[in-house]
């Protein structure tokens, strides 16, 4: 009985092209990944370091049929001016008050109340986000 070989000798005829095709798409992959976490470390950083204002709501009351008050807790660098975007939707999901409000406050942190008037009975208001100029 004979042996049969279903494999070239190791190193005969040099790398299959297959093994040439692995190590490009290693070499294309880890390039490419590189990439993209500089990519999103680059985000990260303008995220954190450029957001000169934040804010959270910490909640909100439903006046009347055409008012809606939303707390807000702002956080900031010293001096900082900016304006924080307001909505308050209906039962149904349709936009029923949007209310740009200015901050001007010069301290890092503060509480504000701010009525929104809508059109239509509110069951939701939502902080949009803030942004200093």
């Amino acid at each position: 009985m004979s042996a049969v070989r279903e494999r070239l000798p190791e190193g005969r005829y040099g790398r299959s092209a297959d093994e040439r095709a692995d190590r490009k798409l290693r070499i294309v992959g880890a390039v490419l990944g590189v990439l993209f976490l500089g990519l999103m470390g680059w985000f990260g950083w303008h995220y954190v370091v450029d957001n000169r204002i934040s804010a959270e709501m910490i909640k909100f009351d439903v006046v009347s049929d055409s008012e809606v008050q939303v707390h807000l807790e702002v956080r900031k660098d010293e001096g900082v001016k900016g304006v924080c975007t307001l909505r308050s939707r209906a039962e149904d999901g349709a936009e029923v008050a949007r209310k740009d409000v200015r901050i001007d406050d010069p301290a890092t942190r503060m509480d504000s109340v701010f009525s929104l008037r809508t059109t239509a009975r509110a069951t939701s208001a939502e902080l949009i986000g803030c942004t200093a100029p």
